[in-house]
């Protein structure tokens, strides 16, 4: 099991959405320029931000999108949760049929509680993480890379 592109995008399209608020409505087509992902699978994913009230749009000239809540706010498994994203690792997709209609009885397979609690601990999990976790780590993690840079250009000069 693993998160697609749809989750991974999203989430990916929310911490830069996240890190430009306060200066203004964010555009999709800046977004889609940054992360290398397309404005058309943007608009969608937005589209269904919206309607789980994560995002709001703002039209006209000068328009765009802000987070409709503080990034503290707003948790990982939201973001995944609001664009459809599957967080489900049980071969049944949680229907407990695990051997499909065909099967003799339709019963659990024998795995199908370990996959089950996987499930649980995986939106426990995306339900800790904060938006905001994200965009700090995401600073910090720039923050980093300039003092790198500045210390090698330093040592360049020297």
């Amino acid at each position: 099991m693993r998160l697609t592109t749809k989750g991974r995008f999203a989430v990916t399209a929310m911490i830069d959405l996240a890190m430009r608020q306060g200066k203004g409505p964010v555009t999709l087509s800046g977004i889609s320029q940054r992360q290398a992902i397309s404005l058309s699978y943007l608009e969608q994913l937005f589209g269904k931000l919206r309607r789980h009230e994560i995002v709001e749009s703002i039209r006209g000239p000068g328009g765009g999108y802000s987070l409709a809540r503080r990034a503290d706010k707003v948790t990982v498994a939201d973001i995944i949760i609001a664009v459809d994203e599957p967080l489900d690792a049980t071969q049944c997709g949680g229907k407990e049929n695990c051997h499909g209609a065909d099967a003799h009885s339709g019963a659990r397979c024998m795995t199908h509680e370990l996959w089950a609690t996987l499930n649980e601990k995986m939106v426990d999990y995306l339900d800790s993480v904060s938006l905001q976790d994200l965009v700090d780590q995401q600073k910090q993690k720039n923050a980093e890379q300039n003092v790198v840079v500045m210390h090698r250009n330093q040592a360049a000069l020297g």
